[in-house]
């Protein structure tokens, strides 16, 4: 009878550990992302260095718009001559790109001169474009179609060029243009 007692005991422990371990894991489960493919961007205000409000909003009702959330780390560094590039191929077929540096202000000021930067620019030293946007990877670049509906989020940095290129073709099909590759582009450049 012992031996019944302490196995129905034994057993009831186990199924209570079971059951509390099962109810923490629901309590700690993230929220889900709003910021995904396929739903409506953010709603993103920032302030470009002269202090004008750039309205994420109203850029996309005009047409498609790039946001890249980056640094001057040497990968996105390397990585911002086709973002540049890219840029250049589509700004007058409706691209708006917006680059969004985590950088103190005297440190982007440089940098932007330096690399001649064209497109348009934000600095969001604190990182709250970042909490907006639901990533903490750096650099993070979202395409966003004319209307504000994302069409591509792609994380991490690549310097050989090959993910620009890939976003340069989902580009090009949202203004209705051959695509360029970006890549080929800038490795030409770098030649001369």
């Amino acid at each position: 009878m012992k031996r019944i007692a302490l196995s129905v005991l034994a057993l009831t422990l186990v199924v209570a550990t079971t059951l509390v371990a099962a109810d923490k894991k629901v309590e700690t489960k993230k929220p889900a992302k709003k910021i995904v493919v396929g739903a409506q961007a953010p709603n993103f205000i920032i302030k470009d260095t002269s202090g004008k409000q750039i309205d994420l909003k109203k850029l996309s009702a005009k047409g498609p718009v790039l946001v890249r959330l980056t640094c001057g780390c040497s990968g996105c560094d390397k990585e911002l001559a086709y973002f540049q590039e890219l840029h250049k191929a589509y700004k007058g077929k409706g691209l708006t790109s917006l680059a969004v540096f985590r950088e103190p202000d005297k440190k982007v000021e440089t940098y932007v001169k330096k690399k001649n930067l064209t497109m348009m620019y934000a600095v969001d030293s604190k990182g709250s474009s970042w909490k907006v946007f639901e990533t903490t990877t750096m650099p993070t670049n979202f395409l966003i179609e004319k209307g504000g509906r994302i069409i591509s989020i792609a994380n991490g940095c690549d310097p050989t060029g090959l993910l620009a290129t890939k976003l340069s073709e989902k580009v090009a099909n949202l203004v209705d243009s051959k695509a360029v590759n970006v890549q080929k582009e800038v490795q030409a450049k770098n030649k001369k």
